[in-house]
């Protein structure tokens, strides 16, 4: 019996991100009925295919759901869905991404008889706005969110993924909202009703360059596996293979030159700091390429290991799956699917007491799979409810979380929770302060306090309450585990024995809070071979085998984001804690949940892994193009380095597209009308698209492609996005005042319970800034204890310097340790 093994499901429509959101509840044991048009979900017939014709994508997003077929011409069609619908706990919902023949319900009748049903209706864009009625697919869809354009060679064009991505970063959303919601009706009863907009689902991966850009203008491609604003940060050859190589702080700049036996760079000032290193790459890569092609990629991974640099193996999909560390931790699982056996890739949510299932059946069309869950007639919850549907807390109000994190994954996290109306206390510390604050320590910095002044920590921050803590010293700590006893989660994204190490592992928690929620969200999970390897979000993709199905054919593999792992792993953390926290509320147990960050990406090369697991051949390398769909790819349009990326889905946007471009003869030649016709001519094709485009500005191209109902979409700089029209017209970009930075954009969640976004209650915090309210409202300190605490530098609201840091730890040597609670 999984966590949510007492909840059904019911999934109608058809896409990526509302199958992924409802596989995510099957991994843990809920009963989702997914319903079908007679011919089956569309996404059965959706490339990667296996040798035996069985999709490979729609495998990785059902097994272990159950079919039911309804034939939307029968005359009970309605009443059919309608009476699942109505015995079930949660509606997902995909019809406005691809109706599927599924029949009309009226889900705001069935809801007013049923107040406790949880609803969560996806669409491209909303259902507002300028983009409201636009055809997408997954890569137009990235390209207008700035996930293209900063990818590949500088000349162009910009190179993207095929693919599976964004219903993957929706899915994880879509979960939130109604594992979220399944929290909140524990304590009120009554259901909650969400949209989901699968366009600002993928601007979790853009806010970060966004923030850069309104601080430093501009950012531009600068090549294939290179990213402002650090460096290096890409993927390199060697004598044997590739490597993933990120340097940001200067103690791991200086660690990466003495390995190379770089003298001459690690002594310079001016290569000090990533993004000063950005200015002279040309000259630094000409330096350390070719020494690391005296080695094998396995040589520099354990001399990375050794020397605390964030250096990883680029693996191939054949490597992945003769690892067995994978295998073991659930991370690659068995799975079949009519007649062929395969593997592909399990749950993320690594919870320690109550685990996901490893593995399953795809099941067949109008096939039920029978688990120890649904063996008998159940009824939804009953309703206890203290009003009507209407309601104004927020779906977490009542939750605190003990936030440990710092940088992107964690706070990400963390501030999800806060966002959805949970009290969460940040601590830093001011000898520590969270590295997005910057690692820059020179008295300058930190004297005009330029560490409050970063965007990018104000956006991960919002909504959250701050502290500062030394939990080195005695009284520090005591402090810490007095405040997780008042809590019910706690999160961190530090190395594995970073907090067991300081006396805040999870055996001493647990005692503190029976019901404790405690995440690490590591690199490579607690248990892990690789658990003491420096990693970053970008290690996360350079580790994960995504990179080897990227790029094109005679290329390396290929990076698609800075740090890709970064909010991916915020995005599966928050959802491991939700699936932790429901079962929590059912039984009072808490439990540990072992997150691997790297194990978080895998998703994304989840089609390409089950089909080699079944034939051995290597994945094919698409470049732009498309396994499913011809044309596909990015398009120069007119002016400097502007582009669109265009998709033909079917037979009939084909045909639209070629009437568009003025190949009306090609839309009326019937060998053109199937994708295989079209691939035998599909660089004639693609010459005559760029003709097309050529002549067009790349906002003016998309809007006669969409007039058109042709899948298009602008490649967009990050920077692209804060004037977005769309965007702007639905209020996405909330304007928040803070100290040090005044007024600034914030982005909001994808997830609405209403016309508007889930508004933004306060900035973040500066460094100690609700020190007396905590310490005091919370922990019952007097006004005195606060002043001491602060006079021997256990709190404070100021950030060391390095020259203090280093008087403060001289001072300690020769200071005399007393007993401290």
């Amino acid at each position: 019996m999984g966590a949510l093994s007492h909840l059904r499901v019911v999934e109608i429509g058809s896409s990526a991100a509302t199958g992924y959101c409802a596989r995510l509840f099957a991994d843990f044991g809920a009963d989702v009925q997914k319903v079908e048009p007679a011919g089956g979900d569309p996404l059965r017939r959706s490339a990667p295919l296996t040798a035996g014709g069985q999709s490979a994508w729609f495998a990785f997003l059902s097994f272990n759901k159950s079919s039911i077929v309804i034939d939307c011409t029968d005359a009970d069609a309605i009443k059919q869905v309608t009476g699942l619908i109505e015995n079930c706990d949660i509606l997902i919902d995909g019809r406005d991404i691809d109706c599927a023949d599924c029949p009309t319900v009226d889900v705001a009748a069935i809801r007013e008889r049923c107040p406790a049903l949880i609803y969560l209706g996806a669409s491209w864009f909303g259902f507002d706005g300028p983009y409201s009625a636009f055809v997408a697919t997954d890569s137009t869809i990235r390209a207008l969110a700035g996930l293209i354009k900063l990818a590949g060679p500088v000349e162009g064009p910009p190179l993207h993924a095929p693919d599976f991505q964004t219903g993957i970063l929706a899915g994880l959303w879509g979960f939130i909202a109604a594992a979220s919601s399944v929290m909140a009706r524990m304590q009120r009863g009554v259901g909650r009703s969400w949209s989901l907009n699968l366009f600002e689902s993928m601007l979790a991966l853009s806010e970060y360059q966004m923030s850069q850009a309104i601080e430093r203008g501009e950012v531009r491609r600068i090549g294939t596996n290179r990213f402002w604003p650090n460096f290096p940060a890409g993927i390199y050859e060697t004598k044997n293979g590739w490597v993933g190589i990120t340097t940001i702080t200067p103690a791991q700049w200086r660690a990466f030159c003495d390995m190379l036996s770089l003298s001459e760079l690690v002594g310079d000032p001016a290569f000090l700091l990533g993004a000063d290193r950005l200015q002279h790459l040309d000259h630094i890569e000409r330096q350390f390429i070719p020494k690391l092609k005296r080695r094998t990629a396995h040589d520099w991974f354990a001399e990375g290991r050794k020397r605390k640099i964030p250096i990883v193996i680029v693996p191939k999909i054949s490597d992945l799956l003769l690892d067995p560390e994978k295998k073991a931790r659930g991370a690659i699982v068995a799975v079949r699917f009519g007649p062929e056996d395969g593997q592909t890739i399990g749950s993320m949510q690594r919870l320690t007491s109550t685990p996901p299932r490893r593995g399953g059946k795809v099941p067949d069309p109008a096939e039920q799979q029978v688990f120890a869950n649904n063996l008998k007639p159940r009824k939804p919850s009953a309703v206890t409810a203290r009003g009507g549907i209407g309601h104004s807390e927020k779906v977490l109000q009542g939750t605190r979380v003990i936030d440990f994190s710092m940088g992107w994954a964690g706070p990400l996290c963390t501030r999800i929770f806060a966002d959805l109306g949970a009290d969460v206390i940040k601590i830093e510390a001011i000898q520590y302060p969270d590295w997005w604050r910057g690692v820059d320590r020179k008295s300058s910095y930190v004297n005009d306090q330029m560490y409050e002044k970063t965007l990018r920590f104000c956006m991960m921050n919002r909504n959250k309450r701050g502290i500062t803590l030394d939990l080195t010293r005695p009284r520090g700590l005591a402090l810490a585990k007095a405040l997780v006893a008042q809590g019910d989660i706690v999160v961190d994204n530090y190395s594995v024995d970073v907090l067991p190490k300081l006396g805040l592992g999870y055996d001493v928690l647990r005692k503190l809070c029976p019901r404790l929620i405690v995440m690490s969200m590591s690199a490579f999970g607690s248990r892990s071979a690789h658990r003491s390897c420096r990693a970053y979000g970008s290690t996360f993709e350079q580790g994960s085998g995504l990179p080897s199905v990227i790029g094109n054919e005679d290329g390396p593999p290929v990076m698609s984001h800075i740090a890709f792992g970064d909010a991916v792993g915020g995005l599966n953390g928050c959802a491991a804690v939700l699936i932790a926290l429901i079962h929590a509320r059912e039984t009072g147990q808490g439990q540990f949940i072992d997150l691997a960050q790297i194990e978080c990406m895998l998703p994304f090369l989840a089609p390409w892994l089950t089909v080699h697991s079944i034939d051995g051949k290597a994945p094919p390398r698409y470049g732009n193009r498309h396994p499913q769909f011809v044309p596909h790819g990015c398009f120069r349009c007119a002016g400097d380095d502007n582009w669109i990326v265009i998709a033909a889905t079917d037979a009939e946007m084909w045909q639209r597209l070629a009437t568009v471009i003025g190949r009306s003869d090609w839309a009326a030649d019937a060998s053109l009308n199937c994708a295989d016709g079209r691939r035998a001519i599909e660089h004639l094709v693609e010459k005559a698209v760029e003709g097309w485009t050529i002549t067009r500005h790349a906002d003016q191209a998309m809007s006669e492609l969409q007039a058109a109902k042709v899948a298009a979409g602008v490649a967009r700089l990050p920077i692209d996005l804060l004037n977005d029209r769309h965007l702007g017209s639905r209020g996405f970009l909330q304007q928040i005042e803070r100290a040090f930075i005044g007024l600034h954009p914030q982005p909001s969640m994808p997830i609405r319970e209403d016309a508007k976004p889930y508004p933004i209650r306060t900035p973040a915090p500066t460094l100690g800034q609700h020190n007396q309210e905590i310490l005091s409202g919370l922990l019952g300190l007097s006004d005195e204890e606060i002043v001491q605490l602060a006079r021997e530098g256990i709190i404070g609201t100021k950030m060391l310097s390095e020259d203090e840091l280093a008087r403060t730890k001289e001072m300690s040597l020769h200071t005399p340790r007393r007993g401290r609670d």
